[in-house]
């Protein structure tokens, strides 16, 4: 016969297990409550690693304290969004107010069922079915516009809070981001920390080349549609810009970015809006499976099937966010793992050839 095995588990062991599992449960429900504020510091450390560089040259060069300093990197890039915007947006706002203009025209063909949008109501009837719907109070339905000037209030304070507080997030560890790496560093061994020091310099290129490739991923993307619109003769060309400004959300600001070009480009006219659809599906395809493993596989050093997978991996944990950190997260990885291999690698070596032969 079998012997049965009892196994016998102490009262205190199933205390700790329980513990363990309240307290992870805890730590979750406190992740999940204060996610703004964590996208905040997230959001702000990618700005503090972008800024490092410029802050770094600003003290080599002007033998300044680290905050003036950064203090001067804010104006310099406060300086430059203003020289972008002063460049293009009033071309942007004039091609808004040209569309704002048009749109009454746009309204008329379509209740008359004429011109470019005149097949929604001679096919679809969708005036008549949008009225149905008003009548029987579904405006909020049909439009979303309960409670309208409450929700655009609440988003803009929303907004204004979070750019002020980013802002100041990133002052601050751009002052005192280096004191607490050095507090990290003080943790281990004395003789470990040249090896840790050389894995968070390694981290830091990472994220760095990252940063660096997405606003270069960008700027193909704006210009490129800028390119479209101008040959197809759209008199909204300055919508390059914000192409270019939600190609920075990886996989779903291009798109978005698509589909607004795409509505205005068939408002101008129904082959230049297929003009554009067709182009953003090849655009975002090659984007997809060409420019970001290309380019963050130079960069950030990651092949090309890690970068792809990564994004869609960190899209499905955690949207627009994980899709972001995804690339550094995987690039820090790969640094980390890669010096796991270095070290082992050095210990074995010295035992081979130790061995007799």
């Amino acid at each position: 016969m079998n012997a049965v095995r009892v196994v016998e588990l102490r009262p205190r062991t199933i205390l700790r297990v329980l513990g363990i599992v309240l307290l992870v449960a805890v730590v979750l429900e406190v992740i999940w409550l204060t996610r703004h504020v964590l996208s905040w510091v997230v959001i702000a450390l990618f700005l503090a690693l972008a800024l490092d560089p410029l802050v770094g040259l600003i003290q080599r060069r002007m033998h300044m304290r680290r905050g003036p300093a950064i203090g001067l990197a804010f104006l310099l890039v406060a300086l430059a969004v203003i020289a972008v915007g002063w460049t293009f947006v009033p071309k942007l706002v004039d091609e808004v107010n040209g569309f704002v203009q048009a749109t009454p025209g746009y309204v008329h063909e379509l209740t008359h069922g004429r011109g470019r949008l005149g097949f929604l109501e001679s096919k679809y009837h969708i005036v008549e079915r949008v009225r149905e719907q008003v009548k029987k109070g579904g405006t909020s339905r049909v439009l979303g516009l309960s409670g309208v000037a409450l929700s655009v209030t609440k988003s803009i304070i929303s907004v204004v809070a979070a750019t002020v507080t980013i802002v100041f997030l990133t002052f601050f560890m751009l002052l005192e981001g280096r004191a607490w790496m050095e507090r990290l560093y003080s943790l281990v061994p004395e003789h470990s920390q040249p090896r840790w020091r050389r894995v968070g310099h390694d981290i830091y290129r990472t994220v760095g080349g990252y940063i660096t490739g997405n606003i270069l991923i960008s700027v193909i993307a704006g210009v490129s549609i800028t390119i479209v619109l101008l040959a197809l003769g759209v008199p909204y060309a300055a919508l390059g810009l914000l192409v270019a400004v939600l190609d920075l959300i990886p996989l779903a600001g291009a798109t978005v970015a698509g589909i607004i070009v795409a509505l205005v480009a068939f408002l101008h006219s129904v082959p230049a809006g297929i003009v554009a659809v067709a182009f953003f599906i090849v655009y975002q395809q090659i984007e997809n499976h060409f420019l970001q493993p290309v380019i963050y596989g130079r960069t950030v050093e990651l092949s090309p099937l890690t970068v792809l997978v990564s994004v869609l991996v960190g899209a499905e944990l955690a949207g627009i966010l994980g899709a972001l950190a995804a690339i550094p997260v995987a690039g820090g990885i790969q640094v980390i793992i890669r010096d796991q291999l270095a070290t082992r690698r050095g210990r074995v070596a010295p035992a081979s050839a130790a061995e007799p032969e």
